[in-house]
């Protein structure tokens, strides 16, 4: 991290929880989530070209009710999870419990987080949620209206209620001096680099905290088709986006995942526990990679059908977990490229090889508890 960034967009925050790290012992002890990356749904209102959801769904399925959501967020909290992201699978947007949601697990004590699209955001929702995010994080990838259209799949007017939704956002966090952070997302695909440029110049007009250029994961058997050789030929475009940086817009590429190639270095997966995934339609499984049905054997749950703290403390959530972790499983065949959890796996990999934890960093980051 540039000692001049406010936020670490590339990288892993899991060494400012010494505790969870203790009680991991390199793979030997159970630990709670400290992140928990969900949906409440797995409807989406776009159709995105790069979207890794659709290889999961043949269907999209019915939003998750108001009470099992809450039921979920209070389980969670009682266990011993620090942070709630509104963001896998699916458009959490199109569920209408959504601001309940986030102002519920606000007020029990939850670090909340939403990453949307942006464009069934009302003025009303960003008003009441606001307050209890820790951040907003819009999913954007194009800086001119038609090139949006094309990737994201959608009508103009689409662009034009999403620039005003992200408005509304720093206009409001401004006059009421709150402390969230509002940022946008840009999955690059070596075919968006015209994009890169207009997005980030849009990124600093709107006024926004952050604008991160991440990499596209595609699954193991390459069906989104990224061309992973491709990335190093926009390094000098990423390094021009990055230039535009101040004092309170920070753009920074993900470097370590856009130049990997979709390599990893690591042959056991210690991250899902750390930083676990849930589908819209409330199935719990170590990843967003393994919901499809035919990861059926690494499936653990539902949260419709068995409360989530039950999930959490069941055999088969930790034999599933065990197995990941294991010489049974190796991650860099039988998993997609880059996924979440990828920084959490680098850095307990190489805490394992070495049996010694990371030190405390000195430096607090902000948004510590999303790691």
């Amino acid at each position: 991290m540039n000692k001049n960034e406010k936020f670490i967009l590339d990288g892993c925050k899991v060494a400012w929880h010494q505790e969870r790290l203790k009680q991991w012992n390199f793979g030997k002890g159970k630990v709670a989530p400290i992140t928990i990356d969900c949906a409440l749904t797995t409807k989406c209102s776009y159709r995105c070209v790069y979207c890794y959801g659709k290889m999961q769904h043949i269907n999209q399925f019915e939003h998750l009710d108001r009470e099992t959501i809450f039921n979920f967020l209070d389980d969670a909290k009682e266990i011993g999870v620090k942070a709630i992201s509104f963001v896998s699978d699916g458009e959490s947007t199109c569920n209408p419990n959504l601001t309940d949601a986030v102002i519920h697990g606000y007020n029990i004590g939850l670090d909340m987080a939403l990453g949307t699209n942006g464009y069934l955001l009302k003025d009303e929702d960003i008003e009441k949620m606001l307050p209890c995010l820790t951040y907003l994080r819009f999913n954007i990838s194009a800086g001119e209206k038609d090139r949006y259209c094309e990737i994201h799949g959608v009508k103009q007017e689409c662009y034009d209620r999403v620039i005003h939704n992200i408005k509304k956002a720093v206009t409001y966090k401004k006059e009421n001096n709150l402390d969230v952070t509002i940022g946008m997302q840009m999955v690059l695909m070596p075919e968006f680099k015209d994009q890169i440029i207009p997005l980030t110049k849009l990124g600093k007009e709107l006024g926004v905290d952050y604008l991160v250029i991440k990499h596209c994961s595609d699954d193991e058997n390459s069906t989104l088709g990224v061309d992973y050789s491709k990335y190093e030929t926009l390094v000098d475009l990423l390094k021009e986006a990055e230039s535009y940086s101040t004092e309170n817009y920070q753009v920074s590429a993900k470097w370590s995942k856009i130049l990997s190639e979709g390599k990893k270095d690591y042959d056991k997966c210690f991250g899902a526990p750390f930083i676990l995934q849930m589908s819209g339609n409330g199935l719990v499984a170590p990843c967003g990679m393994l919901f499809n049905e035919k990861y059926k054997k690494f499936h653990i749950g539902n949260i419709k059908e068995t409360r989530f703290k039950d999930i959490f403390n069941s055999d088969r959530y930790w034999e599933v977990m065990n197995y990941i972790a294991s010489d049974k499983f190796d991650p860099r065949v039988e998993c997609g490229t880059l996924c979440l959890q990828h920084k959490t796996n680098e850095v307990l990999f190489d805490m394992y090889n070495k049996k010694e934890l990371y030190p405390m960093p000195e430096k607090e980051p902000m948004h510590k508890n999303f790691i």
